[in-house]
């Protein structure tokens, strides 16, 4: 190998490694709990949602809908420490997350962000919201029903068959 394509092939390496290290400082998921809100703002930029905790608290959420499958909400306490960091667009949580019958419109927001789309359905009388999320590497859609009032009715999953559109 020549010295031209030792020093190409190294400086490839070195703009990976960089690109890597960028791509974890803008993470939500690598902050760790006891960061300050300061630093998390500092590392991550501006979130796609702010929201008032009980407490004293906030949430910090950050989204990558419409196009991505994740939404991160990292909660501070009232002193401005992080306390909880989670991706919650997983499966393994909607049951124990969502609460029907008790969640508005504003709770919903809060904890999911924008949803991807919403939607009507001739079957019920409101909006259905619509997230994007990933189940082992496939691609899911979390359907939840707000009725005309602003509570959650009922909430379920299914496959996401978007890009199966186009290649019909």
């Amino acid at each position: 190998m020549t010295a031209g394509r030792r020093f190409g092939a190294a400086t490839a390496l070195v703009v990976l490694a960089v690109a890597g290290l960028v791509g974890c400082v803008s993470e939500p998921t690598s902050i760790q709990p006891g960061t300050t809100a300061a630093e998390t703002l500092q590392r991550l930029g501006t979130p796609t949602g702010r929201y008032p905790l009980n407490g004293g608290g906030e949430r910090l959420q950050y989204s990558r809908m419409p196009a991505g499958f994740e939404v991160t909400d990292i909660d501070v306490d009232a002193a401005g420490k992080v306390v909880s960091v989670t991706q919650v667009l997983s499966e393994a949580r909607f049951g124990y997350d969502i609460k029907v019958n008790q969640w508005r419109q504003n709770d919903v927001t809060a904890f999911y962000g924008r949803p991807y789309e919403i939607s009507r359905v001739s079957s019920f009388d409101g909006a259905v919201w619509t997230w994007r999320y990933k189940a082992v590497n496939e691609r899911r859609m979390l359907y939840i029903y707000i009725d005309p009032t602003g509570v959650v009715r009922r909430y379920h999953t299914g496959d996401d068959l978007e890009l199966d559109r186009f290649r019909e």
